[in-house]
């Protein structure tokens, strides 16, 4: 069984990192380690935080990067 609503976390942590006005670099570093660590304790909403985050190629970059895409990208 996944780790449903681990995209609180995720989300939450994203929120901080834009509302901080972080450069793109930071988000994606923070981020694509944040994601990694949620995947290893089975995560399995990804894609529900990545659509709430498509518009910001940073997060994008950093869901990418641990094989996570929206199936039209």
């Amino acid at each position: 069984m996944g780790w449903g609503s681990a995209y609180s976390l995720f989300d939450t942590v994203a929120d901080a990192l834009i509302e901080a006005n972080a450069s793109d670099e930071i988000k994606e570093r923070a981020l694509t380690k944040v994601i990694a660590r949620l995947q290893e304790d089975d995560w399995d909403t990804e894609r529900d935080s990545l659509q709430s985050y498509r518009n910001d190629p940073a997060i994008v970059r950093a869901f990418a990067a641990n094989g996570i895409e929206w199936p039209d990208d």
